[in-house]
C-alpha cells in the first residue's frame, strides 16, 4: 500500500511498489492527461509535480512517492497554473497537443520558481520536454506572456 496526495485528495494504492507513477495515475486512478512518451524520462510528456518539483512519472516508482503530494495536469490550479493554461489556449501553442500537458507542467514549475524568466531560463527549464511538432517558439512566447500577466 502506498499513500500519497493526488491533486489535493488522499490516495491509497494497493499495487506493485515498482509500478511507474505514470501507470498508477493513468490506469489505476484513471487520469489520462499525463501522457506516455518514451518511457525513459527523456521526452517530458509524463511530467507531473511531486512536492512542487517537475518530475518524470514514467521512471518514478510508486514506492518512491509515499507521503508525497502529486499534481497532474488535471489538478494544476492556482494563479500560475491557471494563467499558463489560459495563455497556452489563447496563443494556440499546441499543434498536435500530445506533449503539451508535460510542457505546461514544466512551464508552471518554472514560473513558480522564476517569475520573470529569460530566454536562457526558459530554454534550460524546458530542455527536457520534447515537441515533435517543434512549437518551441510558441512555448517560449507563451511563457513570457504568462510571466507578464502574473507580474501585472
Amino acid at each position: 500500500m502506498v499513500a500519497f496526495t493526488l491533486n489535493g485528495e488522499a490516495q491509497t494504492l494497493d499495487a506493485d511498489p515498482e509500478m511507474p507513477l505514470l501507470w498508477a495515475i493513468r490506469d489505476v486512478v484513471g487520469l489520462t492527461g499525463t501522457k506516455f512518451g518514451c518511457g525513459l524520462a527523456q521526452c517530458g510528456a509524463c511530467t507531473v509535480h511531486i512536492d512542487g518539483v517537475p518530475t518524470r512519472s514514467c521512471q518514478t516508482a510508486i514506492s518512491d512517492i509515499e507521503g508525497a503530494s502529486i499534481t497532474t495536469i488535471e489538478g494544476l490550479s492556482g494563479k500560475v497554473g491557471e494563467t499558463v493554461q489560459a495563455v497556452w489556449a489563447e496563443l494556440d501553442v499546441p499543434q498536435c497537443g500530445y506533449c503539451q500537458s508535460g510542457q505546461i507542467m514544466s512551464a508552471a514549475a518554472l514560473l513558480a520558481e522564476t517569475p520573470k524568466p529569460t530566454d536562457d531560463d526558459i530554454d534550460s527549464a524546458m530542455s527536457g520536454n520534447l515537441c515533435r511538432c517543434a512549437t518551441y517558439q510558441r512555448i517560449r512566447t507563451a511563457i513570457h506572456e504568462a510571466a507578464n500577466r502574473l507580474e501585472a
